[in-house]
């Protein structure tokens, strides 16, 4: 895979050339805009503009879709971090995807935080937050070992068919009594996995700064 995107091209419009301007008040810079947009110039600025275009080369390998979720992953990530870092605003959060200590009939206090900025970025900072955690597991192989305990000790019993024939069938037998798997533990931690891509597939047109 190879991705090269440039930065977004600026956009020309009168009204935006008439902001160059100095040392005149933003009423004069309408009046200039709104004078030079019945001119001549507003041609000038649709022709600059359609010559313009960002520059985005994308050329895909096929070993990037043998396991595009993880190749996808490899993007995603530092994106997601980015954006939590510098974004400037953030979306309303639906009530259904947050735990019940944030949402809205138990959140509002004496300060209305429902309408208070700063809940309104900390909700979706958790938002990020479990997006992020969940492609941050889509790239860890080994987050499963934490919930493994003890040593497996594995031995193949013959268990029917002639041996050394095709017709041979062998079960894997674990016999170390003191080793054990949460699976549980295995379950809600894929369960926040699989909410987290959710997430990021109900709000992925509000992941921008």
């Amino acid at each position: 895979m190879k991705v090269k995107i440039g930065p977004y091209v600026k956009w020309w419009s009168p009204y935006r050339l008439a902001e160059l301007i100095p040392f005149v008040s933003e009423d004069t810079h309408d009046k200039i805009g709104s004078w030079l947009s019945r001119t001549w110039i507003d041609d000038l600025c649709e022709w600059l503009n359609s010559k313009t275009k960002r520059k985005i080369e994308v050329r895909i390998d096929k070993y990037d879709t043998w396991n595009m979720d993880h190749t996808l992953a490899l993007i995603i990530l530092p994106m997601l971090k980015q954006l939590k870092a510098t974004k400037q605003g953030s979306p309303l959060v639906d009530d259904e995807d947050l735990p019940p200590h944030m949402r809205h009939t138990l959140s509002k206090g004496p300060d209305d935080y429902e309408t208070d900025d700063r809940w309104v970025h900390y909700k979706w900072d958790w938002v990020l937050n479990e997006m992020i955690w969940a492609f941050e597991k889509e790239l860890d192989d080994s987050w499963e070992d934490q919930f493994r305990h003890g040593e497996p000790d594995y031995e193949f019993i013959h268990v029917g068919g002639e041996i050394g024939t095709d017709s041979e069938l062998n079960e894997m037998i674990q016999k170390n009594p003191d080793y054990w798997v949460d699976t549980n533990k295995i379950k809600e931690y894929n369960n926040r996995i699989d909410n987290g891509f959710r997430l990021f597939g109900k709000y992925y047109r509000n992941l921008w700064d």
